[in-house]
């Protein structure tokens, strides 16, 4: 690895400039290659869900505002080539699509007081960074695009990990608050600002990085990813053109752990950026569902006792779900009206499992969800909490469901802590594909959806990044 970022003896007084060290100087060589293959999984998994984002009609509002903008066009946006962007819109754009259906990946939580599954969603910031600045100049190489991806996803997950959980308890919403210092990382990395510029560019994040909870379940909770794509490219842009920000700002009295988290605990991850990746460690959950990995057990845990009692819809009363906080109070909805609040809403992801036994691109809908089917189910479907499940840790997701049928019958079933898509069950490099299969039907044709999966696969071959946007663009 190289010894330009390795922190041998001492560790950094702060966290930005540790941030910063790794971000400037890590190269292609220094990704193990688990760590690359990880990587190229998000990749797929972050753009194919950008692409079925495109499909949501918070992207129609968003590019009947971005055609009004009069910007110069430099960059393209993911899956739709008639919009001429800059780069920064761009970001804008990847960024909102890739998390407007909640389909995009969760960072696994290290510590055991960090909220599970309520750090980050880490690909899409960084990534929407890389796909809008890789437009500018003269291209960026495949391995360029792929270490500067990697780069800010570290930056980010570690930073995340960092801060307090209050962040995200009290209300921020980390994947457009912390997100802004991955896509400001990635950004820096491309375009190799070096250490003191890149410090200034996290300085510059930390000045945007916003995002609050209480927009869940509204086009504004995506618009928070859409705009830390697009605050971290105009930061590292501005520094480059030599604009400055405080080389320090995560640290100290006013800077962004104590100001927007009460503080934080940096000394868990000094001298840890890329020892081990947290690509890899503890690393990532890619999600079988568009919706809070929050919510993932109980769904297979539904699905699974429906399967296995051999129940239809007609056989339901009742469900209730029991579960802790962790899950109960982020899934804030008693009844879904919208598919944007389906996402948050226990009574509607379950009722879909119980409807059609599925819970993916069709279903989440708004016609699904108004459906009289649906809206019948959801009134018979409540939660509960358990303080037996609360007192085996917050950092566990998980729940039991128990169903009473229209006969008198009743079924219990508890989940498994071994999640689908999680780390300790992850989804299979096939199944990744099936996912981004399913995210780009009607939108790719077959034929050019397996070319740009190839392309991925060999990312690190392609002298020219742009080669990718081509392939999914046309």
């Amino acid at each position: 690895m190289n010894d330009a970022f390795v922190m041998q003896d001492t560790r950094p007084r702060f966290l930005s400039e540790d941030a910063a060290a790794f971000a400037s100087a890590v190269e292609f060589r220094d990704i193990p290659e688990d760590t690359l293959h990880i990587a190229k999984r998000c990749i797929i998994d972050g753009l194919g869900v950008m692409l079925a984002g495109t499909e949501q009609e918070a992207l129609s509002v968003a590019a009947r505002y971005l055609t009004t903008t009069g910007a110069t066009p430099a960059a393209r946006a993911v899956g739709n080539p008639d919009l001429k962007l800059s780069a920064q819109q761009a970001a804008f754009w990847n960024g909102l699509a890739g998390h407007v259906m909640d389909w995009d990946d969760t960072q696994v939580a290290e510590g055991p007081d960090r909220p599970y599954g309520l750090l980050t969603h880490p690909t899409v910031p960084p990534l929407s960074a890389v796909l809008a600045l890789a437009e500018l100049g003269d291209g960026v190489s495949g391995r360029d695009f792929i270490t500067s991806f990697v780069a800010g996803v570290e930056v980010e997950s570690k930073i995340a990990e960092a801060i307090n959980p209050d962040h995200y308890n009290l209300g921020f919403h980390t994947s457009g608050t912390i997100g802004t210092f991955g896509s400001a990382a990635a950004s820096a990395r491309l375009l190799r600002l070096n250490e003191n510029k890149t410090a200034q560019a996290l300085g510059g994040a930390a000045s945007m990085a916003a995002g609050i909870r209480a927009n869940f379940g509204t086009m504004g909770k995506p618009m928070h990813v859409g705009r830390s794509s697009e605050n971290g490219v105009t930061s590292a842009l501005l520094v480059r053109e030599g604009f400055t920000f405080n080389d320090t700002a995560l640290d100290g009295q006013w800077g962004y752990l104590s100001v927007a988290g009460r503080g934080g605990e940096p000394e868990l991850v000094l001298g840890r950026f890329g020892q081990p990746f947290s690509l890899s460690e503890p690393g990532v959950s890619i999600k079988p569902y568009p919706c809070g990995v929050l919510t993932h057990p109980s769904m297979d845990t539904m699905k699974a006792l429906m399967q296995e009692n051999g129940l239809s819809p007609d056989d339901i009363e009742s469900v209730t779900l029991f579960a802790s906080n962790n899950i109960l109070h982020p899934i804030r909805f008693r009844t879904a009206q919208t598919e944007l609040e389906g996402k948050f809403c226990m009574a509607f992801l379950l009722s879909s499992i119980i409807l059609t036994g599925r819970a993916g691109k069709a279903e989440f809908t708004d016609g699904f969800v108004q459906s009289p089917e649906c809206q019948d189910m959801q009134k018979r479907v409540e939660t509960r909490f358990d303080p037996d499940i609360a007192a085996m840790g917050h950092d566990k997701i998980l729940s039991r469901i128990e169903v009473v049928t229209k006969s008198g019958k009743t079924f219990r079933k508890f989940s498994d802590d071994r999640y689908r898509g999680g780390p300790l069950n992850p989804l299979s490099d096939t199944e990744v594909e099936e996912k981004f299969m399913d995210c780009v039907a009607g939108i790719l044709p077959d034929e050019q959806a397996r070319v740009v999966l190839d392309t991925i696969w060999s990312i690190e071959d392609q002298a020219d990044a742009r080669t990718l946007l081509d392939r999914v663009n046309g």
